[in-house]
């Protein structure tokens, strides 16, 4: 019988569920008062249809390219033998870094009319591509190479034998790789904008800001969150039904590198085609942008604020996030009962909301019930919280997990309260973790864009909506160094979460 967790770490889960689900309980409470009529009305508009075509379409053309490009990117980076392979997989996984809105404004800032569908295909496939490359490589080097030679002394040639064996392994991961890629795209915000295409994200912002009857976005709000739902549930169907297997027992061997011979010339050629269009498009925009910017001169006072004000509020909402995220994965950690399960169900439920949504809820929320906190920095730490706090939940989950229980229960027999046996004995080796989910949540919440333009203070600009603000008047060389700033800003705590995630896993012995 698996132990019964305390009433106050219960309470304290319970309040994080709250608060995650808070946004979008009170999105469909808001939608419904309308009437059903006009809730009926809103969805059987040719407009809503357009939406849906348009948004469906851009999520599975950008998923399919991704898994045209990531399948082979993945194969050449984890079994071709290739001079600096291992640079090859850094520069396939970059474009997690960079935010959409970025890669967008370099590109348009670069390519004079490039806008609309197309171009928001290529964007979005050139920084989506590492969902796909990253877990499909994993399993190809995780794969048992007995499973190859087996086919291969039954007669089959080498392609043939890893067509039969290892790649049916990477279909899991390759599909739950284009759902996500298909689940980013759907909410994504920033390119679509940049790029002026009409999809969800971008039509609920805009209904948003130009009308004062808000029913409209909230409808179509609850329809994209419909979407996200279908696309997420796929994902953890997909994910629960991936496995490999070992032939034999032992020591795990390391599948050989394949020397490609003639073809190496063409294999590097496509990776670096595409880390050209992933990166280097980008990198040649924003560094000809940033010349620009300092002939014509640059804000540094207003670069400074910018900068202190996106540290500032993404730090509030880490330090939120993370505060909440603990007793939930303590709750999953360490009890696995139907009340914390639903307890983690529900501080997972931002996982699948675009920021726009979120964004909405909010300022319906606290229009009607808070009006004080309308437009606050905590609405704003709040919104990041949502969003951001199953990033968090995981880190501090994983980190529990792997401390021993019975640490805590022999300082609970020495008289320590749950709360004390926790903060004296598995928080100190879990901190690292615990720490390194804070430095996720900051991440993503300084590049997060659609919330912090609807919900941040008047007067407070972040680098995020300072570029979205001269990118709309395509004002690209004063743009330049808010993106710029932005991307190296973004790069410390990533730098800082892959020495943290290191050090736990090579620390703790001494």
């Amino acid at each position: 019988m698996s132990p019964r967790p305390s009433r106050v770490l219960l309470a304290a889960g319970a309040i994080s569920a709250v608060v995650a689900c808070a946004p979008l309980v009170y999105l469909a409470v808001r939608t419904f008062d309308a009437g059903l009529a006009t809730v009926l009305d809103t969805l059987w508009r040719q407009r809503t249809a357009a939406l849906t075509v348009r948004s469906l379409s851009l999520a599975i053309g950008v998923a399919l390219s991704c898994l045209a490009i990531g399948i082979p990117t993945a194969w050449l980076v984890a079994r071709a033998k290739l001079p600096m392979r291992g640079l090859w997989l850094v520069l396939a996984a970059l474009p997690l870094a960079l935010p959409s809105y970025v890669a967008a404004f370099a590109w348009v800032s670069t390519f004079a009319g490039f806008a609309g569908f197309f171009a928001a295909w290529l964007v979005l496939t050139s920084i989506s591509t590492p969902y796909v490359v990253l877990p499909v490589a994993a399993v190809l080097r995780r794969a048992d190479p007995a499973l190859e030679e087996v086919a291969r002394s039954l007669g089959r040639s080498r392609w043939r034998a890893a067509a039969a064996t290892t790649l049916p392994l990477t279909a899991p991961a390759a599909a739950a790789g284009a759902l996500l890629v298909a689940l980013y795209v759907l909410s994504d915000f920033g390119a679509v904008s940049v790029l002026r295409v009409d999809v969800f994200t971008r039509a609920i912002f805009a209904s948003y800001r130009a009308s004062f009857d808000r029913t409209g976005a909230a409808v179509l709000s609850l329809v994209l969150v419909a979407l996200a739902f279908l696309l997420v549930w796929l994902e953890q169907r997909t994910r629960s039904r991936a496995g490999s297997w070992r032939v034999g027992g032992g020591t795990r061997r390391e599948a050989p590198l394949i020397d490609l011979g003639r073809w190496t010339p063409l294999a590097l050629l496509w990776l670096i085609v595409s880390s050209a269009i992933a990166l280097g498009v980008p990198a040649y925009g924003l560094a000809i942008r940033m010349a620009e910017g300092r002939r014509f001169g640059i804000d540094v006072p207003e670069l400074a604020s910018a900068t202190a004000s996106t540290v500032g509020v993404a730090g509030a909402g880490a330090l939120l996030a993370t505060a909440l995220a603990i007793p939930v994965g303590i709750l999953a950690a360490r009890y696995r009962t139907r009340s914390t399960r639903a307890i983690e169900t529900g501080a997972y439920i931002g996982h699948s909301l675009p920021g726009v949504v979120v964004g909405l809820s909010l300022v319906f929320l606290t229009l009607t019930l808070l009006p004080g906190m309308y437009q606050t920095v905590l609405t704003l730490a709040v919104a990041y919280t949502v969003l951001f706090m199953p990033n968090a939940i995981g880190s501090v989950r994983t980190a529990t997990s792997q401390v021993p229980p019975v640490l805590e229960q022999m300082a609970r027999s020495l008289g320590r309260s749950p709360v004390r046996a926790w903060t004296d004995v598995t928080a100190r080796i879990a901190w690292p973790g615990v720490a390194a989910g804070a430095l996720l949540v900051l991440l993503t919440a300084m590049k997060e864009l659609p919330a912090t333009l609807m919900l941040r203070p008047t007067g407070l600009d972040t680098l995020a909506t300072e570029l979205w603000t001269r990118t709309e008047i395509a004002s690209y060389s004063q743009a330049a160094p808010f993106a710029v700033a932005l991307v190296l800003l973004a790069a410390l705590p990533a730098f800082l979460v892959s020495r943290t995630m290191g050090g736990q896993a090579s620390g703790g012995h001494e």
